[in-house]
């Protein structure tokens, strides 16, 4: 399924992918203020791009060891910022107090989020789907597939 534009004359089909990339583009600011991307460590590469999930500083020594990898995460004294691929939030309704920031855009603060973990290896992830359902667990939160749904 396709979409047609046009400009200039040209006709050029956007397909959906297309379509979400684009809005997904549009949202790449954590709102109103100043912000910062988080990088990457050098020696890492981000084949499928970054996003970052935060959460309550306080949440995140509960995670770290209910997982069974973890990738790049990043502290100030309020978050810990974990990096995970782009589009980690499709079909995904991170849990409050949980953060999704797409592009790995945080808000700036006097000083940036400092890098507390490096994985082993050259990719920077922690694997989103046991992030998602740890952070579920702590809170409290079914995750979203498991809620009911309403007709």
């Amino acid at each position: 399924m396709g979409v047609r534009a046009t400009s200039a004359g040209a006709r050029q089909v956007l397909s959906l992918d297309t379509l979400v990339r684009l809005e997904r583009g549009r949202r790449t600011t954590p709102g109103p203020g100043p912000s910062r991307r988080l990088t990457v460590p050098e020696g890492m590469r981000a084949p499928l791009g970054c996003d970052a999930v935060a959460m309550p500083a306080r949440l995140g020594p509960l995670l770290m060891p209910r997982l069974p990898r973890v990738g790049c995460v990043y502290a100030d004294s309020t978050y810990w910022w974990w990096l995970v691929p782009s589009d980690s939030d499709v079909a995904l309704e991170w849990p409050a107090p949980a953060h999704y920031a797409t592009g790995a855009l945080v808000p700036a603060s006097p000083g940036p989020p400092g890098l507390i973990h490096k994985p082993g290896g050259t990719l920077p992830y922690t694997p989103p789907i046991p992030l998602y359902l740890a952070l579920c667990r702590l809170t409290g939160t079914p995750p979203s597939w498991t809620r009911p749904v309403s007709a």
